[in-house]
């Protein structure tokens, strides 16, 4: 019992010395990084440059005089980017006295060269006529309407596409009402119904029973 007593005392003082120091660590290490990029040749403040912490999701940018603020640690490396200028990299110093680091980041300006287009007049007009007429144009939204409603297509479309639940469902209720009326007796044979024979020939000239492959 006693040992437990002389342990947990120990453990008393021992503790609290530890996290204490780990919290001077942790808060020494800690650096607000701030300053001003600026261009090379100029020296004007550039805004809307990305400056983030490189390994890590944190970052920010520059306000429209290029200033900029950011809390870092000791040891990080820092990334500044721009669409217009070149990136830059630097690293705080990890014997950096005091929790502060000022600087004035230079960018240069990042020239891309695009490669070299000769446009030519086309050599007669009669050529230009000739390519201007047989020029293939995309159908707009009109022609495209007016193709998905043309008769042909919906005959198509009518005998591909699968019925939805509305439909099934009304079909379903259509045969067990038929069955239900002709229940206990022979249902008509279609064959000899003139309608039926009128809807078949129709059927038949628009090719409904032509092979689909």
């Amino acid at each position: 019992m006693k040992k437990i007593l002389l342990y947990i005392g120990i453990a008393f003082f021992i503790i609290p010395t530890t996290a204490k120091a780990q919290f001077e660590t942790v808060r020494d290490s800690v650096v607000q990084l701030y300053g001003i990029v600026m261009t090379a040749d100029s020296l004007v403040g550039i805004p809307a440059v990305s400056i983030t912490i490189k390994g890590q999701n944190r970052g920010t940018i520059t306000n429209n005089q290029g200033v900029f603020s950011i809390v870092a640690m000791k040891g990080d490396v820092i990334d500044f980017t721009h669409v217009s200028y070149k990136p830059k990299e630097i690293i705080i110093p990890k014997t950096l006295d005091g929790n502060q680091y000022s600087i004035v980041q230079l960018m240069v300006e990042d020239t891309i060269y695009l490669p070299a287009t000769i446009i030519r007049p086309r050599p007669t007009p009669q050529q230009f006529e000739r390519d201007f007429v047989n020029a293939k144009v995309n159908d707009d939204n009109i022609e495209i309407a007016r193709k998905n409603t043309d008769a042909a297509k919906r005959r198509i479309l009518l005998r591909s596409v699968p019925g939805d639940g509305s439909e099934a469902t009304q079909l379903q209720f259509r045969n067990i009402a038929n069955k239900a009326s002709y229940a206990g007796q022979a249902p008509p044979m279609n064959i000899f119904n003139p309608a039926a024979w009128a809807e078949f020939i129709q059927a038949w000239k628009r090719g409904d029973f032509k092979n689909k492959e």
